[in-house]
């Protein structure tokens, strides 16, 4: 009787840790997969004992458009896997980019809701170049998430907020627009805030962000601009 009461307590306590597990599907292009980012969710995940897999389907210069008509994504959602589904393209702050954030958002959007997942868009940020576009940037993200009743994880607007504090670790790689490994981890805190919006970030210690960032202060930095996002909410 003892045994058969460990085994049912093993397998319940197993069935409730498949539960808490979380399935990501990352779709974008190398804004997305510079420093693996996916992987940085699930780091920090794990800090919370929380169990996040993530799966990337990203591809150079690749915009939604792209990845509907190769069909990878829509193969990828028919198995129902994914609790959530994190889109991202350009900085899509003019009229093209928009639409496309609407319409082809729209469409994943549909195979969300067939499919059991939830969509959130990851608003990037505009090279340093056109760095005078990000006020668009982060409009039409907005507008395209609230459109397509999806979530939004504004990783943009922070990245903003961040850089009008001087003197902090840089959020661009040396070409001005992709992210340093400091911007990855941002991306990647901001992603993972949006889908556990319970858990308190400051709870986070400093040495466990240590492969991507230098500097302490400039992690506090998120730390707190996250925290003063969420109670603006």
């Amino acid at each position: 009787m003892q045994l058969r009461f460990i085994w049912i307590l093993f397998i319940s306590l197993s069935i409730y840790s498949q539960d808490k597990s979380k399935q990501l599907l990352f779709v974008g292009n190398s804004l997305t997969y510079t420093n693996d980012l996916p992987k940085i969710v699930e780091h920090i995940a794990s800090n919370f004992n929380e169990t996040v897999e993530t799966t990337a389907l990203c591809y150079p210069n690749y915009a939604l458009v792209d990845h509907l008509k190769e069909g990878k994504l829509q193969k990828l959602l028919k198995t129902g896997t994914f609790d959530y589904v994190i889109v991202q393209q350009g900085p899509s702050s003019q009229n093209e980019g928009k639409q496309m954030l609407l319409d082809d958002g729209a469409k994943i959007k549909v195979l969300c809701d067939a499919n059991g997942s939830q969509l959130a868009f990851f608003m990037v940020w505009p090279s340093k170049y056109y760095y005078h576009t990000f006020d668009a940037v982060i409009a039409n993200h907005k507008l395209a998430a609230k459109t397509n009743n999806a979530l939004l994880c504004p990783v943009g607007e922070l990245w903003k907020a961040y850089d009008m504090v001087k003197g902090q670790e840089t959020l661009y790689s040396a070409d001005d627009f992709h992210p340093s490994k400091a911007g990855s981890f941002l991306a990647a805190l901001t992603i993972f805030n949006t889908i556990y919006p319970d858990k308190t970030l400051k709870d986070l210690p400093f040495e466990m962000s240590q492969t991507w960032m230098t500097s302490k202060d400039s992690f506090h930095s998120i730390i707190k601009l996250i925290n003063n996002k969420n109670l603006k909410k």
